[in-house]
């Protein structure tokens, strides 16, 4: 044991932390094997290396100084118990002898007080699964009225054990409630809650050194920005596996929320996305190996833990029990069978389809190209192949395609797209306007540059009906693109405010800066070190781009997007760069808008999404939850009942067959309504536009 390991265990024991004394509970040989952490002499150098490039390199030179040190205190006991359910109010009072220390630990001191306060974290972690292991020696009674607050977030810290006790007394009842209403007898849930919390227990004591200092560094890193990242060796390896998609996988990227394992998003032409059943939000609560396989309960475990579990062999079948996105947490759990595969570049690609609009005895033809991502085969380019593959070049065809079918109009669809490469972002915007800017781009140093459209040809491929579709996943380089359109008025911007990630990162692998006599890694660094700005001089960051015409949709703003992220860089701007755009949209959208909003009073489909949205809304405003097995059991079946009556509504009003159940919907019985909505709001543009009597001139525009 180190010296600093022996002062640890004085200041903890200081604080009444003495080690816990476990139960005489079955299988519990892991519990009383507690790991002793500890700083590592190359942690202090990383912190030295990672504060140069902090103040050097990141977009805002930060200064590393008692302010940023008291934000990275704060963050760092956010992602310790960002629900208030392990910490005590003395714990946080004895971490704020730190508020202004932190700093100065990481440029050159070693991090004992992190691993202190870390440890004060571990203890109360077994303290709290300790007690839940011994709540299971009694059947809860479930014909009690009592209710369980499962979101904490907002709460005050509790100043004694015995009050986490209750709050744990009914957590625990509560992850038996929610078994037991899947009619599971006593013994098996108390079997598989018992695995559940020893397993934690045992996760947690198999973490190692570079865990913690991981950890806190990422959490050193995110309060500059929330794409800032320290990985330790270990996930930079990881990273560099993924990132070369030499591994097969569901194509999802996860993370952690609480003790559960949400996906964070879908990438496009992996198995997740053709199969189309997993979304972005969704909490896995179990993986499974094969359609019939045994479900392994993966509540509270580590990220790479399931990750670990979800991949394996291509072709292979891995099935995942999840709760879906916006329920509430016990809510019915749901299975999704994947094959894994890679990504596949060809899945990725550009897709097109055309969406036939009867309007006024007249039928218009609206075509559609779905761009899931801005992806350039650069493997193939430097080979020189000349057919390589590219979101630009794809886009070309099918609208070349597209035009020999006869289309009235047009709708670029980039919902769910997070950017990809930016020079197919630029190019892409290249083949809708002739040539001019389309972004600027300013570094650390305050330097602005400008990129253009690639092309120099004052040239468009698509010069009819246009509109862009975005939402909330729309971001980066969708964002630089559908700015570029709204900018140069050459479409309307349809859907859902964008993510609005107007930042650029650089990696930088710290073995290239640490001289070391041995094999031990330092791990990588991301870092901001620029930011986006659209031809007229505003930032795409925080904000996103605004839609001209918006639409309903289940993805919530006030959760998803930069502008939810406490550290996001702000908006700002820069000088307008001269640019040439069409004639104002202003009069020809506000006609747009009151024409849609007319004709979704009367279009079932249209109703039936606000109505679901308003329910969604209403469970995710939920912060308890009952306790009482029948309460559950009616609550359960009236919202399935709602669904099934708000599901026969929209059926009735369409002359379509009512359901009993919703296990009776079909995949193709449900259309896609902001599609549907979008193809009509490009026809009435359509419309427009041949009426018109004028060709809209170009002005110059130099602000």
């Amino acid at each position: 044991m180190t010296k600093h390991g022996y002062r640890r265990i004085n200041w903890l024991a200081g604080l009444g932390l003495a080690l816990v004394s476990w139960p005489a509970l079955s299988n519990n040989a892991a519990l009383d094997q507690e790991s002793f952490l500890f700083p590592e002499p190359r942690h202090e150098k990383i912190g030295e290396i990672v504060t140069q490039f902090v103040q050097q390199q990141h977009y805002n030179h930060v200064a590393v100084d008692d302010e940023l040190s008291s934000r990275v205190l704060d963050l760092f006991i956010e992602s310790l118990d960002s629900n208030r359910m392990y910490l005590l109010k003395g714990d946080i009072e004895y971490f704020e002898t730190y508020r202004y220390d932190l700093d100065d630990l990481v440029k050159s001191k070693p991090l004992d007080p992190v691993f202190d306060m870390y440890q004060v974290y571990q203890t109360r972690v077994r303290e709290r699964l300790t007690f839940a292991l011994q709540q299971l020696e009694t059947e809860p009674d479930f014909t009690l009225e009592e209710t369980y607050q499962f979101d904490r977030s907002e709460e005050t810290w509790v100043e004694s054990s015995a009050e986490l006790d209750e709050i744990w007394r009914q957590r625990v009842k509560n992850d038996a409630l929610n078994l037991a209403l899947e009619d599971e007898p006593w013994e098996k849930i108390k079997d598989v809650l018992g695995k559940r919390y020893r397993g934690y227990i045992k996760r947690l004591n198999q973490l190692n050194n570079d865990d913690v200092f991981e950890r806190f560094m990422n959490t050193f890193a995110h309060t500059l920005d929330p794409h800032s990242s320290y990985l330790s060796p270990r996930n930079s390896e990881e990273y560099r596996i993924q990132m070369s998609l030499s591994y097969f996988g569901i194509g999802a990227s996860l993370q952690t929320d609480e003790d559960f394992v949400k996906i964070a998003g879908i990438i496009p032409g992996g198995p997740a996305d053709i199969d189309g059943s997993l979304e972005p939000e969704d909490r896995i609560t179990g993986v499974a190996q094969g359609a019939d396989g045994e479900v392994v309960d993966v509540i509270g475990w580590r990220l790479d833990d399931v990750v670990d579990l979800i991949r394996g062999p291509a072709k292979s079948v891995v099935r995942l029990e999840i709760i879906p996105a916006n329920a509430l947490p016990g809510s019915p759990k749901k299975f999704i069978d994947l094959t894994r595969g890679q990504v596949k570049l060809e899945e990725q690609a550009a897709k097109s389809e055309i969406i036939k609009i009867q309007r006024d005895g007249r039928e218009w033809a609206i075509g559609v190209i779905d761009v899931p991502s801005f992806y350039r085969d650069y493997r193939a380019l430097s080979n020189g192949d000349k057919d390589y593959k590219s979101t630009t070049k794809d886009v070309r065809r099918l609208i070349t395609e597209l035009e020999k079918e006869g289309i009235d109009g047009l709708v670029v669809d980039l919902r769910g797209n997070g950017g990809g490469h930016l020079t197919e972002a630029t190019a892409l915007s290249g083949l809708f306007i002739d040539n001019g800017p389309v972004v600027q781009l300013r570094n650390a140093n305050g330097r602005i540059s400008r990129l253009d459209d690639p092309d120099p040809v004052p040239r468009v491929a698509y010069s009819g009906p246009l509109a862009v579709l975005v939402d909330r996943y729309s971001a980066s380089a969708s964002e630089i693109f559908s700015a570029a359109i709204q900018d140069y008025a050459r479409g309307v911007i349809i859907g859902q405010q964008t993510f609005g990630k107007g930042t650029v990162q650089n990696l930088y692998s710290l073995d290239q800066y640490i001289r070391s006599d041995n094999d031990e890694g330092f791990g990588q660094l991301t870092l901001t070190i620029g930011k986006y700005y659209r031809v007229t001089g505003e930032s795409t960051q925080h904000r996103g781009v605004d839609p001209d015409i918006a639409l309903p949709s289940h993805i919530n703003a006030e959760l998803i997007g930069e502008s939810v992220r406490d550290s996001a860089l702000p908006w700002d701007t820069v000088q307008t760069t001269r640019f040439r755009a069409g004639k104002p949209l202003e009069g020809m959208i506000e006609s747009l808008t009151v024409s849609h909003a007319e004709r979704s009073k009367a279009d079932p489909n249209f109703q039936f999404q606000l109505e679901s949205i308003r329910a969604a809304e209403e469970i995710r405003a939920q912060k308890t939850m009952s306790l009482n097995m029948e309460a559950r059991r009616t609550e359960h079946e009236q919202d399935l009942q709602r669904r099934v009556d708000l599901e026969n509504e929209r059926r009735t009003a369409l002359g379509i067959e009512p359901i009993e159940s919703l296990d009776d919907i079909q995949d193709d019985d449900f259309p896609d309504i902001q599609l549907d909505q979008a193809a009509g709001i490009v026809a009435d543009l359509a419309t427009m536009r041949e009426v018109a009597t004028e060709t809209p001139r170009t002005a110059q525009v130099q602000r």
